[in-house]
């Protein structure tokens, strides 16, 4: 008799313990598409910071070469004597 009643509390705690875990399980579904959106918008981002580099290192070239045509550009003038 003994043996029924713990089985049965034993069952009845693993029924408790299904439903309360239940809900958690449901939940990670919308989760995982949540983290899969996040991890492709890091690569996005990662892409982005990569060309911002690439544009900073072709906007300071530019600026080199601003400076040089306008020391040239002084040069030219200090001949022609303007």
């Amino acid at each position: 008799m003994v043996t029924w009643i713990v089985l049965g509390v034993i069952v009845f705690a693993l029924l408790v313990l299904a439903l309360a875990v239940r809900p958690v399980l449901a939940g990670l579904g919308p989760l995982s598409r949540a983290a899969e959106r996040l991890q492709r918008r890091q690569g996005e981002v990662e892409a982005l910071q990569a060309r911002a580099v690439d544009l900073q290192q072709r906007v300071e070239q530019v600026q080199q070469r601003a400076e040089i045509t306008q020391r040239r550009i002084a040069v030219i003038k200090a001949k022609r004597g303007d």
